[in-house]
């Protein structure tokens, strides 16, 4: 039977504020760098490979499914490996496809390799917020914080990402597919982030051992019935914020932006990426109820609209700032609203269950907004489609209600 949270501290010696920093790089390998990183690369490999929209917003669909599949799988992993073991094993899969990446220029490969990327994504994703989940519950006062530390460090890979993919960019310029020389480098900082995550998986010692080793009881059954609200905005924040996330560099450049520009902005969306944790902390320990995911979805819609409404650098800059400092925050809301509602045993499936819709929203936003953005309007159009998907999100979230568990 797995120790309860009391039964395995982590050692006093230990911040758990330091744990979840260096726990979060999970979250920058699985996210900041193996998803998001590709919208850096897409401008160029669209350019190379003569992709449509409609096919460079099938590559992230691709992922998404991946990524679906990967949380449909985790919860089996995690009867029968500690999730520390799932959770190093899925980034040094996601390094090996990251490495492997610029060697392929055919369609089919492509969409296969960013399948396989998103499975393992979810494998990190998913275990290093369980893992960050048990921490705060380990901490209650700081439980917000630490959960938003562990989703923040989506920025940094973010952050790594625009001031390493430009420069390798620039210096490859003059060879065949130089896009490729971006997945070699990605690759090398999934190693280092890879390397780095041993250390907080031994840390946390038993919190990683397996959901249910021994074969005992497993979780008793979620009462998802009552979360169904939050599961559907969580769904609709799928399909709205990864049209951006997609398409706000192709944007940028075709609104003729520098490497300069774009590498300022998708850093300082980046940066606000990893400030967001202390900027809304105190809201998701306040709440047990839908209202923080409602006014994060509320909020990262009007930063999806602004740059489709203009293309002046004061907005797009706050687009990217007010962006970067929410949209991993609805991710940390919806693990906060599970540590809340459900009780330790049914941690795993809690978050998996969220893990699953986010997937089944991800799926359906890049091709759509990518065949949007193919006909008239462009990407500006794409992105009012996305931002409306946030707002229908927000408005579900609202009548999300704290769940009230029989005794």
């Amino acid at each position: 039977m797995q120790p309860s949270l009391a039964e395995a501290p982590v050692p006093a010696s230990v911040s758990s504020v330091r744990i979840a920093l260096v726990l979060s790089l999970g979250a920058a390998v699985s996210l900041g760098i193996a998803r998001f990183a590709y919208g850096l690369l897409l401008p160029p490999m669209r350019d190379d490979l003569g992709w449509t929209y409609a096919l460079a917003g099938a590559m992230n669909t691709s992922n998404a499914a991946g990524y679906l599949l990967g949380a449909l799988a985790t919860p089996w992993l995690l009867q029968r490996m500690g999730a520390g073991s799932v959770l190093l094993t899925g980034s040094a899969l996601v390094t090996v496809l990251m490495a492997i990446s610029g060697l392929f220029t055919d369609t089919t490969v492509w969409l296969l390799l960013r399948l396989a990327a998103g499975a393992a994504s979810a494998l990190v994703f998913m275990t290093g917020g369980l893992l960050a989940a048990r921490l705060g519950a380990q901490d209650p006062e700081r439980g917000g914080l630490l959960i938003g530390l562990y989703y923040g460090g989506t920025g940094v890979g973010i952050s790594l990402s625009a001031l390493l993919v430009p420069a390798v960019l620039h210096t490859a310029a003059d060879t065949a597919h130089a896009w490729a020389w971006g997945w070699a480098a990605l690759a090398l900082l999934c190693f280092a982030g890879t390397a780095m995550l041993r250390w907080p998986v031994q840390r946390l010692g038993a919190l990683a051992g397996a959901v249910n080793p021994g074969g005992g009881p497993v979780e008793s059954l979620v009462p998802m019935r009552r979360l169904a609200y939050a599961l559907g905005a969580y769904f609709m924040f799928g399909v709205g914020y990864i049209g951006y996330m997609t398409f706000i560099i192709a944007l940028l450049n075709e609104h003729g932006y520098s490497a300069i520009g774009i590498t300022g902005f998708y850093t300082l969306l980046g940066l606000a990426v990893m400030a967001s944790s202390r900027l809304w902390a105190r809201l998701l320990d306040r709440h047990r109820d839908g209202r923080p995911l409602a006014l994060l979805n509320a909020l990262l819609g009007l930063a999806t609209l602004l740059p489709a409404l203009s293309s002046a650098w004061p907005l797009v800059f706050a687009s990217g700032l007010v962006f970067g400092a929410v949209f991993l925050s609805v991710v940390a809301s919806t693990t906060a609203l599970v540590r809340h509602n459900l009780p330790d045993a049914q941690l795993a499936s809690g978050i998996g269950a969220f893990t699953i819709v986010f997937a089944a929203g991800q799926i359906v936003g890049p091709t759509v907004v990518g065949w949007i953005s193919d006909g008239a309007g462009g990407l500006e159009r794409g992105l009012v489609v996305s931002a409306l998907a946030l707002w229908v999100g927000s408005l579900l979230a609202m009548r999300q209600r704290a769940v009230v568990l029989a005794a």
